[in-house]
């Protein structure tokens, strides 16, 4: 019985997704939706799981080519007896951090949530609890925005086909894989996921953003019949935002943001010649989940650049903890978010709401632009702090005040012109008088007040 009301469930789950549409929104309407969201800039990434435990990288199951039998070892252990999902939330608001998303299931196919649909959950395990609820709770008791990542890719579930990532994938023997394939069932692995995600965007209030990962050439939208997914959460969370990993890149309405990974665009990313909202995801050190002895581990410098250089280029940073198995952030991870806190604190209004500059402030060497274009500020970032002075060119009769952020203490400027002898002028030249010792801050911001 049960299963035939599954199977009339899925029927019409399917049914009704066939008939729905992606919603239609003018390009003001869709920027009103992601007001919140580019206005925010700076947010955490969460990847936790069982893979935690054995704390070598988030792909361990697929990179060490580990069995179901020998992985159900981390999931009859796990144990986190120290998560503190409040402990969580205050640090990523004292980090200055606006919106939260973590890992509901990654690739392990491990849920963190008390799923009907699977065993194979974190309620199931010595911890017993809904870690999913208690952490979205904290953070929107912080005044945080929550989001959920969604791995399309499960290594656990039986219906899920062998392809080049999964751990169980024979060795050179692609007629043994088509073997093992035969006997699985995508069909059931889709249905999976659409109730999974109905769970998700119906039992945890409201989600301000669905993260999916990731498509590629052995699985694309046809694999995840991506258009009626995203059907389905557009239907269960009008509001709510999604990334551009479903493989719908050409479908109107089938993504909302870019996520360059790992890496830092080199201007602002544009799809078919029009600049596109985007999001920078990006990690402390080389793994999102916890990696014991993985050693690069980014500076506060490199860290709050990066923030600053995702803003310079109208983009926002995802920037992602990997907490232990026991449930807590490593001294490492507090660390570095201790150091954003502590810039982010007096450096935020050049953060918040901020952008790329217009193109007719000229960037000097080794700094980076910020600009609010409610206030008309616009914000020098001294990313490697100059001696005595800085000059900005074609700025002479633009700016009304200058003034270090972290204090508003005024930093005087002269304007220069043609008529004034100068071995080094330059027509139309601002030159700040900066003091020769740099102030207490990781890297100092100027406030121009312009005219």
């Amino acid at each position: 019985m049960k299963k035939l009301l599954l199977t009339i469930a899925i029927f019409l789950l399917f049914l009704g997704n066939a008939q729905a549409q992606l919603p239609k929104e003018t390009p003001e309407q869709k920027t009103e939706r992601m007001k919140w969201w580019t206005e925010a800039r700076f947010g955490m990434f969460c990847h936790w799981g069982l893979y935690a435990m054995p704390a070598r990288h988030e792909w361990v199951r697929s990179n060490e080519k580990i069995t179901d039998e020998d992985y159900q070892k981390y999931f009859e252990l796990y144990n986190p007896d120290l998560f503190q999902p409040k402990e969580w939330a205050r640090m990523a608001k004292e980090a200055g951090m606006k919106y939260f998303v973590i890992t509901a299931k990654h690739h392990e196919g491990f849920c963190n949530w008390d799923s009907k649909f699977t065993d194979y959950k974190i309620t199931n395990t010595p911890f017993k609890r809904d870690a999913l609820k208690e952490v979205a709770d904290a953070m929107r008791a912080e005044g945080i925005k929550v989001g959920f990542y969604y791995s399309l890719i499960d290594w656990h579930h039986p219906d899920f086909t062998l392809d080049q990532f999964h751990p169980l994938k024979p060795k050179d023997n692609k007629v043994k894989m088509d073997s093992i394939n035969k006997t699985r069932d995508m069909n059931k692995y889709r249905a999976y996921m659409k109730n999974q995600v109905t769970e998700l965007l119906t039992n945890y209030g409201e989600i301000s953003l669905m993260w999916f990962d990731f498509s590629y050439a052995e699985k694309g939208n046809k694999e995840w019949d991506s258009e009626n997914l995203l059907k389905l959460v557009r239907k269960l969370q009008p509001k709510i935002m999604v990334n551009n990993r479903l493989d719908l890149n050409k479908v109107e309405g089938g993504w909302d943001f870019v996520t360059p990974e790992q890496y830092m665009p080199a201007k602002w990313p544009e799809v078919d010649g029009k600049k596109v909202p985007w999001e920078s995801c990006q990690t402390f050190s080389g793994s999102w989940g916890y990696y014991r002895d993985e050693k690069n581990w980014k500076s506060p410098s490199q860290l709050i650049s990066m923030l600053i250089e995702n803003v310079s280029k109208g983009g926002n940073l995802l920037l992602n903890v990997g907490p232990t198995a026991r449930g807590y952030l490593d001294y490492r991870s507090e660390s570095a978010l201790k150091s954003m806190g502590e810039w982010m604190k007096y450096n935020s209004p050049s953060i918040y709401g901020c952008t790329q500059a217009p193109e007719e402030f000229k960037l000097p060497a080794n700094c980076l632009y910020t600009y609010n274009p409610k206030t008309r500020r616009l914000y020098l970032h001294l990313i490697n702090y100059p001696t005595g002075k800085i000059a900005l060119a074609d700025m002479k009769d633009k700016v009304k005040y200058a003034q270090f952020l972290h204090d508003n203490s005024e930093i005087k400027f002269i304007a220069k012109s043609s008529h004034q002898p100068d071995s080094e002028k330059v027509e139309g030249e601002l030159v700040l008088a900066l003091p020769v010792n740099k102030p207490n801050v990781e890297i100092a911001v100027v406030e121009l007040i312009l005219k």
